[in-house]
């Protein structure tokens, strides 16, 4: 993996690339004391995961990656602090990042945390080989892996939807897949066993999942503003969100409404699965 480091207290790089560097599979290949120079650099350089800081100068961590995430849809990133406050930190989830590392750096907390995002590319890079795949040429002779098959339809709806490329996508993978090989219900899941973690991390894979699915009801709503025949669009409008939210969410993108329409991660699910 190549990493990105943002911040303006110069130990704080010096540490993190002993510990990333010490996996030879990873390099930091830049390191910015502010934003307007890690902005400059990434344009020009591929980077895999940034590791930014909260509080910085001029533009703050939150903005450098809202700035970025529009720049780079594919970015991840990491977000370093001492800061607990929970708005904070919950705007920090919502501009798009994946994961805190508290200060003072703790070694076992930085390999950790990169290991789960990197996992998450890793499946992200699995769910686009299968998408391509998908659209490849039939052999002769084909055989149907029901697995495959499985997974071709859940990123069938997901690219319907254009969530492919959100961080959340590989865990919506992953769940509907445990909830067909089980035959459990969304809230049948002990996320804490079968993803094997706390309640803390399961906060945050609910965090990525919900950006996800939020992103696709705004593009859903779109689809249903351009084209309200089309079968499709309805149908995954009334089983994936129901469709009164997708028509909130309709009058608020058109201005006529100040609130969104809502998600449910069990009307989601459990309506995937019944897709599939």
């Amino acid at each position: 993996m190549k990493f990105y480091i943002v911040d303006d207290d110069p130990a704080i790089p010096m540490m993190l690339r002993r510990i990333l560097e010490q996996d030879a599979n990873n390099s930091v290949i830049g390191v910015a004391a502010n934003a307007q120079k890690a902005i400059a650099d990434i344009m020009i350089q591929h980077v895999d995961i940034v590791l930014v800081d909260l509080l910085m100068p001029g533009m703050s961590g939150i903005e450098l990656v809202e700035k970025l995430k529009r720049l780079h849809p594919n970015l991840r990133f990491i977000m370093i602090s001492q800061v607990k406050d929970d708005e904070l930190r919950a705007e920090a989830y919502q501009a798009g990042i994946e994961f805190f590392i508290d200060k003072p750096i703790n070694l076992i907390e930085v390999k950790t945390v990169v290991e789960k995002v990197a996992q998450s590319i890793q499946m992200a890079a699995k769910l686009n080989a299968v998408q391509s795949l998908v659209g490849g040429i039939p052999t002769a002779t084909p055989t149907v892996d029901p697995h495959q098959a499985q997974k071709a339809k859940i990123l069938s709806i997901l690219r319907f939807l254009g969530i492919t490329s959100e961080a959340g996508s590989a865990d919506i993978l992953a769940i509907t897949q445990i909830m067909i090989d089980q035959q459990l219900s969304f809230r049948e899941i002990d996320f804490n066993v079968a993803y094997h973690i706390d309640d803390r991390e399961k906060k945050i894979v609910f965090q990525r999942v919900r950006r996800a699915i939020k992103t696709g009801l705004t593009n859903l709503a779109h689809l249903c503003l351009d084209d309200m025949g089309d079968e499709i669009v309805v149908e995954y409008a009334n089983t994936l969100y129901e469709y009164k939210n997708v028509r909130s969410e309709m009058l608020y993108l058109e201005g006529e409404r100040s609130t969104r329409g809502k998600i449910s991660l069990k009307r989601f699910f459990d309506g995937l699965v019944q897709e599939i």
